[in-house]
């Protein structure tokens, strides 16, 4: 069973900074693109930043040039680099990353989600 753990969700101030991180473990043969998704309260979920195997990222235009997503293959993890956060990042962040567990099998899969509050 996969499982996607994430972490480092906390209260920052405006112009501050946090970085996530996400693990993947269990029964793992590849994964490809790995990425953040964030929801705020009443809103639908939206795409932070991916970034391929070949570490080729994209971003949201509300969060280019702050954030910067980045991977460490072997260990099986995704980050996210928060700088200059706003009170509009404010929201639960997920990890997601489509993930082979055989040669010929495979699908999307989720965190559980990890906090970022942005408030003085």
């Amino acid at each position: 069973q996969v499982q996607l753990v994430e972490s480092g969700g906390d209260l920052a101030q405006p112009g501050g900074s946090l970085s996530l991180s996400c693990v993947a473990s269990g029964r793992i043969f590849s994964i490809s693109d790995m990425g953040w998704y964030r929801q705020a309260p009443g809103k639908q979920r939206e795409l932070v930043a991916r970034i391929s195997s070949g570490n080729s990222a994209i971003y949201a235009d509300s969060v280019r040039g702050r954030f910067t997503i980045s991977r460490d293959n072997a260990k099986k993890t995704v980050f996210l680099q928060m700088n200059n956060l706003k009170p509009e990042d404010t929201a639960v962040y997920y990890c997601n990353a489509d993930i082979n567990d055989t040669p010929f099998s495979g699908a999307k899969y989720w965190g559980q989600g990890t906090q970022v509050t942005v408030s003085s």
